[in-house]
């Protein structure tokens, strides 16, 4: 059985950050295995995290961005 099924039920694993892109600051929500695999594509692609966000956001097609940091990270583990 998944390790999220015999969790019990507590408070949610989604943690809201702030951070600033290319100077505008704003919150993205995410669990922290997401944003532990971001940590880990920057520092494959040798960039903070805030830059490698900041080029997901310039690229998303979704108005949502933690949605899209969702599916940037499915897709790198992916491939």
């Amino acid at each position: 059985m998944s390790k999220w099924i015999k969790k019990p039920p507590g408070p949610s694993p989604v943690i809201k950050r702030s951070i600033s892109i290319d100077g505008r600051n704003t919150s993205v929500s995410l669990e922290d295995g997401f944003w532990d695999a971001l940590k880990e594509i920057a520092a494959a692609k040798r960039l903070p995290v805030a830059e490698l966000i900041s080029i997901i956001n310039k690229e998303r097609q979704f108005r949502n961005l933690s949605s899209t940091l969702r599916l940037f990270v499915l897709e790198y583990y992916s491939s």
